[in-house]
């Protein structure tokens, strides 16, 4: 063997403390992946909440634009979870037309709406 080929006992391969510090590395980098990763799941998990709570409102204000449809039940399940809906009805600037303003939030949480949607309604079709 030559001598650029031939190795010294002391100097082949990583030390421990070489080895360890690559090893703090890894695992300070897994840990924010893991955190970054956490926080992107409760991201989706909101907008599905969201969207789950958008449907309920648009159809409470299709079933409210029917004429002679009694009101839905104030508490509704969809997509596996229960909503509390609460209709608000207002006057417009033209008599014949209602405001409407539907919103939805979790049954668990019900001060706090998740979605609010407006929409309008002729006042003959008004049951109430």
């Amino acid at each position: 063997m030559s001598p650029t080929t031939q190795s010294r006992p002391g100097e082949a391969g990583f030390s421990l403390i070489e080895a360890l510090v690559a090893l703090l590395v890894l695992a300070i980098a897994a840990a924010g992946l893991v955190r970054a990763a956490e926080a992107h799941v409760d991201s989706i998990r909101g907008l599905e909440r969201r969207a789950a709570a958008q449907l309920v409102a648009q159809n409470r204000l299709a079933e409210l634009a029917v004429p002679g449809l009694p009101a839905g039940p104030a508490e509704v399940e969809m997509l596996g979870q229960r909503w509390t809906v609460a209709v608000r009805e207002s006057a417009t600037d033209d008599p014949d037309m209602a405001k409407l303003s539907v919103a939805v939030a979790d049954a668990r949480d019900p001060a706090s709406p998740l979605v609010t949607l407006d929409g309008f309604r002729d006042r003959e079709t008004t049951t109430r």
